[in-house]
């Protein structure tokens, strides 16, 4: 059995019916939402997470078959070992890892996806190297791969640098998709988290432009009447 079968073997016998239909809705799977066509089996991330860490020696061929399978679960798990292996490969396995992923983004087509990989694999690679790739994402007609520019930056944010994080959420301001907008809301959030000033700045410049959800997000740890005030400029305009 070759390791990929092993994990869906894995995963198949944790499969909960209940679960899975609850995620279905969740993850927005039916005709014409978001995540059309995604199946789960109702395996928890946690679970996901113990075994992956069965499968942590698995080969890029292992990982590039969850990738492509039309299952939420294996496609995460596959994800979770490619995060696993990042954490602990020397520099020229990291550079080898995140070509990988940046190859495979077909299969990264979730939110969730994104979120619990983009920051550890993209994010972490970039800290010390050029960061001009995460612009061409933000660019994408991809929204995917949209969402990876900007959650990636959550890796800079925990560094303390905001710079490319505010540059993105600029970029992303007039994007259509609502993913993208709490994005963008959520990661001006970490970023006010740190330094509050830095993200008024932004607010104060853009809080008209932005998408209600982005502003609303953006501002969830600010007091009551400075939201107030924030969302009223932009209810003006």
């Amino acid at each position: 059995m070759t390791s990929a079968n092993a994990v869906r073997s894995d995963l198949s016998k944790l499969a909960n019916p209940e679960k899975a239909a609850i995620l279905s809705r969740f993850f927005k799977t039916g005709t014409g939402e978001y995540g059309e066509g995604d199946v789960f089996l109702g395996v928890t991330v946690p679970q996901q997470r113990e075994v992956a860490k069965r499968y942590q020696g698995m080969d890029f061929d292992g990982i590039r078959e969850l990738l492509s399978s039309p299952v939420h679960e294996h496609r995460l798990t596959g994800l979770l070992v490619l995060v696993a292996r990042y954490s602990k490969a020397d520099a020229d396995g990291r550079k080898r890892i995140f070509d990988f992923y940046l190859t495979n983004t077909a299969g990264i087509n979730n939110w969730d996806l994104v979120d619990l990989s983009a920051p550890n694999i993209v994010g972490i690679y970039m800290l010390s190297g050029d960061r001009s790739l995460l612009r061409k994402l933000a660019a994408s007609r991809n929204v995917w791969e949209r969402r990876i520019a900007v959650v990636a930056t959550h890796a800079f944010i925990r560094e303390g640098q905001f710079d490319d994080t505010l540059a993105i959420s600029e970029m992303l301001l007039d994007d259509k998709h609502d993913l993208i907008h709490k994005a963008v809301g959520w990661m001006l959030r970490e970023v006010g988290k740190r330094d509050q000033t830095a993200e008024e700045r932004f607010l104060k410049k853009h809080c008209t432009r932005m998408p209600r959800t982005a502003l609303r997000y953006a501002l969830e740890k600010f007091g009551e009447t400075k939201r107030k005030r924030y969302m009223e400029a932009k209810a003006t305009r």
